[in-house]
């Protein structure tokens, strides 16, 4: 029954999204608001709603899992921004590449959670390597630096290259055109294939720590699925102010740190509680949020004296 509901639900939503989108415009502040708090709260009735049918434990597990998701998500559009800046794709045209973006991360993402529990219900020790391997992520994100981005090493790119010509300049929001009687790519293919490609790569990260709190696949997929569809809204929402959350990187890398010890102890008597990590999780995520913007009004007084 709830896989259902949530089915109807997503269909809905992506018909009226899609439908009030197919026209490539640039999406205005008020628009992705509007949208983020419309995500938000569809992800929030959906929750009271397992809560109601499935009791407090699963209702627990699907918050968490959201409120992983999402903030992890928030470094993924930090991606987003290098990647348009390098194709130099105009906001007016970035909407599109989302949308098909996020369609694919929905197809990739049932994937990835069903065979990773798989894995993890035949292999249970993978438990430990995912862990060890998101205490390392979460390291490297706090003092690897910035991220950088280079299509032109990404291998599905240079496969594109190889078989199929690349325009150099944009031809409106078409991602293929006819060029001297051929099929050729444009940039916005290429973008959009490496949206899909870090979504691969951000879901290796962005998956163990959901696993760390549940392995339902009801629960895992759908607190996923909530996340990813206000991507869009929130990339339009964040992506001029982005440098106002300095901290924020480094409160996330602490969260993927702790998912880790969370999963690296999970079979022994010091197991974490979902309450205990929910808690630890929210309480970093704003720690680091009111520390950049203290933190930057700080800056900007300095300079402005």
């Amino acid at each position: 029954m709830m896989w259902c509901a949530f089915g109807l639900l997503v269909a809905i939503m992506l018909v009226i999204d899609l439908g009030l989108n197919r026209k490539s415009h640039e999406i205005s502040i008020r628009e992705a608001l509007t949208w983020t708090a419309v995500w938000i709260s569809l992800a929030l009735i959906f929750n009271a709603g397992v809560y109601y049918y499935l009791g407090k434990t699963k209702a627990l597990e699907f918050f968490t899992g959201y409120v992983i998701e999402k903030s992890l998500s928030v470094d993924n559009l930090f991606v987003f921004i290098m990647i348009f800046s390098y194709f130099h794709i105009p906001r007016l045209l970035q909407p599109k590449i989302l949308k098909c973006g996020i369609i694919g991360a929905l197809v990739l993402r049932g994937i990835f959670i069903f065979v990773g529990i798989e894995l993890l219900d035949a292999f249970h020790w993978l438990i430990y390597i995912f862990g060890v391997i998101l205490i390392i992520t979460g390291i490297k994100m706090a003092f690897g630096g910035e991220e950088k981005i280079e299509p032109e090493k990404n291998l599905l790119v240079k496969l594109v290259k190889r078989f199929v010509p690349v325009t150099k300049r944009i031809h409106g929001n078409r991602f293929v055109v006819n060029k001297l009687g051929a099929r050729a790519a444009t940039p916005l293919l290429l973008a959009l294939i490496m949206v899909e490609w870090s979504d691969v790569i951000f879901a290796l990260d962005s998956l163990p720590a959901v696993f760390a709190v549940t392995r339902d696949p009801f629960i895992v997929y759908t607190s996923n699925v909530f996340a990813i569809m206000g991507l869009r809204a929130l990339y339009f929402l964040l992506s001029n102010v982005m440098g106002m959350f300095a901290y924020l990187k480094l409160g996330i890398s602490f969260v993927l740190a702790f998912v880790g010890i969370k999963m690296l102890v999970a079979d022994t008597r010091f197991e974490i509680p979902i309450q205990f990590s929910l808690g630890v999780i929210f309480g970093v995520l704003f720690i680091s949020i009111i520390t950049s913007i203290l933190m930057g009004k700080k800056g900007s007084n300095t300079d402005a004296g």
